[in-house]
Formats: structure tokens, sequence, C-alpha cells
């Protein structure tokens, strides 16, 4: 009996030490880090990161609607997007229509014996005329190249210089004329100023000088910035020109102008005005005549790929570019009436600015019919064109 006891007792002391031993162990406790990530992550989130989603999402609209706008457009509606011509005598309003171009340079003989009134009838009739709303623009430089100031019903007194008002006031009354200047023209119906010139001459005997703001680099650039930020404020296209910069050379409104300065030349210098320019927001800027030789010596600038490509990818320059007038005798000279405006688009150009429109658009659209220009290649340019009239609320998109 008593070693019975002594055997169950032993087998229930196994029993209990077994069941201990088989009780499971708790983990110790591990970081966890998809959990940590995951913190991290919404730790280092911007406290408001719907602000920059939505600015994303409005651009991409705003270029949706553009690439929408462009594929309802015909080739003849698009290469006419790429125009901005002489403002007609007589035939404005029709010529709108028919050969439907982006917009209307105006000279002075379009504001001699107009008044306010009538200036202003006229353009809402080219801008009602026309599917696309139009630049509407002028070279409204001050001193010596003056459109609409030049005539007293539109102004007092013509526009001083931008030299002449840096010489009087620094760089406070540039800002302060580039305000009066852009609100005066927008009060007018005219969207955009072919200004402000960035050539940086050497001497003041150079044909540019009086249209510039000196020879002094670092003046220029600051000035340009100055007068730039003006405008944007004001709501006024500018035009930077003219690109890759004049220098010492002579006037291509009468002749061929060969550029034998080194490259490095113009990016210590004349690069610097331009892009002060494009940094404070410029959308467009014009391109000369020249032939640069360091860059091109066998086309002129504003028909040479490489001066585009330059622009393009030296000074980060997205926005439209433009020529300087397609029917001076630099062009003519070089090439044929019909094949300026085609190697202007082929060169890389958006904007082309020409006196005989009824020539040029209609080479440019067999160009692109014959596949000698991609179409492709055009909706760009439009693309471009199109997005600078929305910034500057000349086209409206539909909701």
């Amino acid at each position: 009996m008593k070693k019975y006891v002594a055997m169950l007792l032993l087998f229930v002391l196994f029993s209990l030490t077994a069941c201990k031993k088989e009780k499971p162990v708790e983990p110790a406790t591990q970081p966890d880090f998809a959990t940590q990530e995951m913190t991290q992550d919404l730790t280092n989130k911007p406290t408001n990161p719907a602000e920059p989603t939505t600015k994303k999402t409005e651009a991409d609209e705003t270029e949706n609607a553009i690439k929408e706008l462009i594929s309802t457009m015909t080739v003849e509606e698009k290469v006419g997007q790429m125009f901005i011509v002489r403002c007609p005598v007589g035939t404005g309003v029709k010529d709108v229509m028919t050969y439907k171009v982006g917009g209307y340079i105006l000279f002075a003989r379009d504001f001699q014996n107009e008044t306010r009134d009538s200036l202003k009838a006229n353009i809402k009739s080219y801008q009602s005329a026309s599917k696309i709303p139009l630049l509407i623009s002028v070279d409204e430089e001050g001193g010596s190249v003056v459109r609409a100031s030049k005539y007293s019903q539109f102004r007092e007194n013509p526009f001083p210089s931008p030299l002449t008002n840096y010489v009087n006031g620094g760089f406070e009354l540039l800002a302060k004329d580039a305000t009066e200047k852009s609100l005066f023209l927008k009060e007018l119906g005219i969207n955009m100023n072919l200004a402000p010139v960035c050539d940086l001459p050497d001497f003041e005997s150079d044909y540019i000088y009086k249209r510039t703001l000196g020879t002094d680099v670092n003046v220029a650039t600051t000035g340009i910035k100055t007068i730039v930020e003006k405008m944007e404020v004001a709501g006024m296209i500018s035009t930077l020109k003219h690109f890759p910069g004049y220098g010492s050379n002579v006037d291509t409104h009468t002749g061929i102008a060969i550029d034998e300065r080194s490259y490095a030349e113009f990016e210590a210098n004349d690069f610097l005005p331009f892009k002060a320019g494009i940094e404070a927001g410029a959308p467009c800027v014009m391109i000369s005549h020249n032939i640069v030789n360091c860059m091109d010596s066998t086309m002129p600038a504003s028909l040479s790929p490489n001066v585009n490509k330059v622009l393009r990818e030296n000074l980060s320059f997205d926005g439209v570019i433009m020529t300087d007038d397609l029917a001076m005798n630099a062009i003519k000279l070089y090439t044929g009436n019909e094949q300026a405006a085609v190697l202007a688009v082929k060169a890389g150009n958006d904007l082309l600015c020409v006196d005989d429109y009824y020539i040029q658009i209609p080479a440019v659209i067999n160009a692109v019919k014959n596949g000698e220009i991609s179409i492709g290649q055009i909706d760009k340019s439009v693309e471009r064109i199109l997005k600078m009239k929305h910034k500057y609320g000349i086209l409206r998109l539909k909701d």
C-alpha cells in the first residue's frame, strides 16, 4: 500500500513538471519595421500635401485641354497659329479668317490716324473674327522705337529709352516705366510687347546701342530682370530680343551681319541678360538674323537649328521661340522668298514674324502636307503658343 501511494505521488509530480515545460513562451517584442516606415513617411510628409497636388492637377488639366483643342484643329489652323504678321491695311478682319494667323503686329501706321476708341474698335474686330484669340503685339521699346506713344492722341510724350530711364532714375525708374507701359498697352487691347532689348553692345557707336541698357553687363542683366518682373505683374507678354545678342553687328534690316566672336564671349556676357529675363519669367525669345560663326557659320541665327538648340539646352528655355522679321534683307539675300518660313520652322522656331504671310503660310502648309515638316513638330509649337496665350488670359479654355 505504501509502495502504491509513493508511486502515485511520483507520477503526479512528473505530470506537473511536463505541463510546465510545455507552456508556450511569449516571444520577445520585436520592432515593427513596416509600421516604423509608415510612421516615418507620415511624419516626413508636408503638412499640406493637397496644395502641390492641386497645382499639378490644374497644370495637367490645362495641358490636356490644350492638346484636345489642338486635336480638333486643321493643318491650316495649326500653321496659321505659328504666324504673327504685320497688320494689313483694310483687310485685317478678312485676313484673320482667310489665313487663321496667330497674331498681328501693329506699326506706327496703325496708330497714326486713329483715336483710342477707333484703335480699340479695330483690335476688337480682329479678335472677333478669330476662332482662337490673337496675339496683338507692338514694338514699344521706348526711345527710338515707339509705335503707340509716338502720337499725342495716345500719350502726351513718347516713352523714353530704357537707357535714358536708367541714367535718370536707375532700376526704380525702369520698373515704374515697365509697369506704366504695360498698363498703357493693355488698355488699348495690346497683349504683347516686343521688348525688352537684351543686346549688349560693345561701343556707344554700335547700331543697337541706343535701344539697349548700355555696355555694362551687370546693369543690363539687372535691368532686364527688373523690366520683365514688372511686365509679368502687369500681365503683359514680354519678348527678349535679339538672341544670341547683337554686339557690334550691323543692322540686319539692310544686309547680312557676320559675328566672329567666340562662344566663350557669349557665355561670359551676351547670354547673361537673356538668362536673367528667362529666370524672371519671360515667355518669348526673339532670334536675330546674324550669322554667328561659333554656333553656325552657314545659317542666319533665325534659320539655324544649332542656335535654337543653344537656347533650349544651354539656357534652359522652354517657351516660345520667335524669329525676327523674315522680310529683312539679311534673310531675303540668303534665301528665296517662299523658303524663309519653311526653313525657320525646320530650325525649330515656334512663332514666325513675317510681312508676306500670304506667301509664307501656304508654303509651310505645303511643306507639312508633303512630309517635309512633321505635323508632330507643328503640334509642339502650337502647344507652346497656346500655353502662352492661356497663361496671359488671352485664351480661355472650356471647363
